[in-house]
This record gives C-alpha cells, sequence and structure tokens, in this order.
C-alpha cells in the first residue's frame, strides 16, 4: 500500500515539474518578445517588433518569427532590416546561470535594406545608435558579476539574404545578394557579453557586408546618374551634379 502510494506521489511531483517547465518556457517567450519590443527601440533608436518567440527548455531548440528592424529617422525606405525566421540551440541548464550559453543562432533569407543620401547610410546610422547605447564600438567589460544577464554565443550565422540598394534622391533601387555572414565565440569569455553588444558586433558584420555587396549596384546607379547629368532637361542641372558626385564618392570609400 505504502509503496503505491509512494509511487503516486512520485508521479505527481513529475507531472507538477513538467508543468512548472512548461510554464516557464511560455513565460521565457514572452518575456523574450517584450523585451525585443521594449529595449530594442531604446538602444536602436527605431522600431522594433516580433511576431513570435518559441523556445523548449527541454531540448534547448528554438524559433524566432518576424523580426522587424525600422530605419533611422530621416530615412525613407520602410525598413532596415527583416528577418521572416531564424532558429536557435542552447544549453538549457545555462538559462537559469548568469550567463546563457547560445550554441548557434541562424538566419535564414534575411532581407537588409541599404539605403543612402550620399552622405551616409541608414546601417552606419543604425549601428552608430547602438554603439552609443553600449558605450563604444567594443563591447564593454562587465561591471559586475551579478549586474545583468550575460550571453556567449559559439556561432551566428546570416545566409541566403537579399540586400535592396537605395538610393531615394536619384529615385533608383537594385538588388543584389548579400554574402553569408558567419561569426563564431561572441562573449566566449567569463563575463559574456549583453544582448546590445552582441547586436553591436551582428550590425557591424552586416553593415559591412553590405557596404561591399552594393559596390556594384551602386556602380550601375552611378551610370544611371551619369546619363541625367548628360541630359540636365530631365532633373536641375545642379541636381545630377550632386548625385552624380556623390555616387562617385560612395563608390571610392569602398
Amino acid at each position: 500500500m505504502l509503496k503505491k502510494i509512494a509511487i503516486r506521489v512520485l508521479i505527481a511531483l513529475c507531472i507538477v515539474v513538467i508543468l512548472i517547465i512548461v510554464s516557464l518556457g511560455f513565460f521565457l517567450d514572452g518575456a523574450i518578445k517584450r523585451g525585443v519590443e521594449t529595449v530594442g527601440p531604446m538602444v536602436a533608436k527605431v522600431p522594433i517588433t516580433l511576431e513570435g518567440v518559441s523556445l523548449s527548455l527541454f531540448s534547448g531548440s528554438g524559433k524566432v518569427k518576424g523580426l522587424f528592424v525600422g530605419n533611422p529617422e530621416g530615412y525613407k525606405t520602410p525598413s532596415a532590416i527583416r528577418v521572416g525566421q531564424a532558429s536557435l540551440s542552447l544549453q538549457p541548464g545555462s538559462v537559469f546561470a548568469d550567463k546563457v550559453v547560445i550554441k548557434s543562432v541562424q538566419v535564414e533569407a534575411p532581407e537588409v535594406t541599404f539605403e543612402t543620401d550620399l552622405k551616409g547610410n541608414n546601417l552606419s546610422k543604425l549601428l552608430a545608435n547602438v554603439q552609443a547605447a553600449t558605450g563604444g564600438s567594443e563591447p564593454a567589460p562587465a561591471k559586475g558579476k551579478g549586474s545583468s544577464k550575460k550571453l556567449q554565443v559559439n556561432e551566428f550565422l546570416i545566409r541566403n539574404g537579399k540586400l535592396n540598394v537605395s538610393i531615394p534622391g536619384l529615385g533608383k533601387s537594385a538588388t543584389v545578394p548579400l554574402p553569408e555572414i558567419h561569426l563564431t565565440n561572441l562573449g566566449t569569455g567569463p563575463d559574456g557579453i549583453t544582448a546590445a553588444e552582441l547586436a553591436t558586433l551582428v550590425l557591424q558584420a552586416i553593415e559591412k557586408e553590405a557596404v561591399q555587396a552594393s559596390g556594384s549596384a551602386l556602380t550601375g546607379l552611378a551610370k544611371d546618374a551619369s546619363g541625367l547629368t548628360k541630359d540636365a532637361s530631365k532633373v536641375g542641372s545642379s541636381t545630377a551634379e550632386r548625385i552624380s558626385q556623390g555616387l562617385g564618392g560612395l563608390l571610392k570609400k569602398k
């Protein structure tokens, strides 16, 4: 009799533990979404929304759907970055530690927009906003062991993306492939890195590849601008000249 009672108690305890873990998973999903949509705009100074997050504490696997990162003030294209879906894998036990260990993040087919006004571009401005929030271009050292939750990301992969190159002043745009971006061993030190510092490193890589990949598109747009300068009747001669000179300057920077 006592043996049967003990077995029933153990089964009940197992059920309670499972329910707690499942409930915690739902809580974490909501917390991650709220964190991205609340803290993200404060750091990047642009609208950021997330359709949903699903994370399993049993397997450590998760998915992120519908990430939207808007453009800094003054830029005209609808978004800077759009991600339909990304997957991640983490060490489940690390969720309860000071440093969450993420084994891998895979971002599939993102849409990145490189918009330039001939003086700067939206991605560099977005990066500058995040760097200002983190205190510099390099990850800052931790200020204390218990100051905030830190991260370690062993692998961050962005693949099959496309890059929209846009020059609103010229009324022209083009789309080219975004090269694969593969980052490894981020925050592997004892202190790890914060989410904002991780965002800085990822944005640095995206902005670098976007600038290089946009070269061929800008060359084509520069030829269009050259055509405009030869036919000043279509636009003001001073406007056409500024466009041509500005594109030439951008191409030299590459």
